[in-house]
């Protein structure tokens, strides 16, 4: 099994995300960042769910003959949560535009140090 796989880099992307979020001062820049990180947590979370050689859990055949035979059922409930936590990270980087406009609007600028002043 080799060490590139989806948790390895998925953990990667999370920490380069996160680094981003503290190192960047442009508002759009730490969105991207957050973004990141979501999807670092989506790869992440689908790559713990990953079984090699694994099979769907639907019953093709008759229960008698599947139950001899020796396979590994995937777990679908990891991919089935990353796909509604695809739609928070859509709706929250929506809003974090929405509100980049607006300060933007607001304070002509989107660098964050000069918003702290």
């Amino acid at each position: 099994m080799s060490w590139i796989n989806g948790i390895t880099v998925g953990v990667v992307l999370v920490l380069i995300g996160f680094f981003g979020c503290m190192s960047r001062k442009n508002l759009i820049k730490i969105i991207l960042c957050i973004d990141v990180v979501f999807l670092g947590l989506i790869l992440f979370f689908v790559g713990l769910g990953y079984v090699e050689e694994g099979r769907a859990p639907i019953l093709e055949e008759s229960p008698e003959k599947t139950l001899q035979e020796n396979f590994q059922y995937v777990d679908p409930l990891p991919q089935t949560l990353m796909l509604t936590t695809v739609v928070v990270e859509l709706s929250v980087t929506a809003l974090a535009l929405a509100l980049t406009i607006k300060v933007y609007e607001l304070y002509k600028t989107l660098n964050v140090r000069e918003l702290e002043k």
